[in-house]
């Protein structure tokens, strides 16, 4: 079976449009993965762990209500209070994982699919600089479900920044993970679109080699 999870290498922009235009750039790189092949990953990968200490390692607590409890059913029950079954289909991770122990992770994207491949939902869980958690649950539209198109938005619910207020719209385009990463993220207030955020990165085969590569 070909592996789902991967390491995405790539950038960041933020954009400020008012007051004064900011344009900040940098660069990053994110693990997708699948949320069944990660303790497969712990056994075949000498320098990515599950819950230890490792140069790349992933925390179920870093993730979800905190708790370290299992994650599929914590993304499933929010998916069940939006109406979404996917059948037992992969859900897959987009996310920062801890290096040396230590992570920053403002976004993470939760990718579920429905058993035949379809993309069915996006969760966003935007994590404050208090460490306050909120997730975005919002299903994909079938008509862009088999393209994986992303095109989604929702209001605001947490409170993120002292330079921004809460009375604002959240605006979500891209498409699920493939060869290259994209998705870009609009804060819109009462005046139109306020702040940008683009993620852009391409694909690489998650091994030993590659978290190297990134990692130094």
């Amino acid at each position: 079976m070909t592996q789902a999870s991967a390491l995405y290498r790539g950038g960041v922009t933020h954009r400020r449009l008012r007051p004064r235009d900011h344009r900040l750039n940098y660069r990053v790189f994110w693990l997708l993965l699948d949320l069944a092949e990660i303790d497969g990953l712990d056994r075949r990968l000498r320098l990515f762990s599950r819950n230890r200490f490792n140069l790349l390692s992933f925390h179920d607590r870093d993730h979800g209500d905190g708790s370290g409890a299992g994650l599929r059913p914590q993304i499933e029950a929010f998916l069940n209070r939006a109406g979404v079954d996917l059948e037992g289909g992969a859900i897959r991770l987009l996310t920062m994982p801890r290096v040396l122990g230590y992570v920053f992770n403002p976004i993470s994207l939760y990718y579920c699919h429905r058993a035949d491949g379809r993309l069915a939902a996006v969760v966003y869980e935007v994590t404050s600089t208090f460490g306050v958690r909120h997730a975005y649950v919002i299903p994909v539209p079938a008509e862009d479900q088999a393209a994986g198109l992303i095109r989604q938005g929702a209001a605001k619910a947490l409170y993120v920044s002292p330079f921004m207020g809460m009375e604002m719209d959240y605006e979500f385009r891209g498409h699920a993970p493939g060869d290259r990463l994209d998705m870009t993220i609009d804060g819109l207030d009462a005046e139109g679109v306020l702040i940008t955020a683009a993620m852009t990165g391409e694909r690489r085969d998650l091994s030993d080699a590659s978290i190297l590569s990134a990692a130094i």
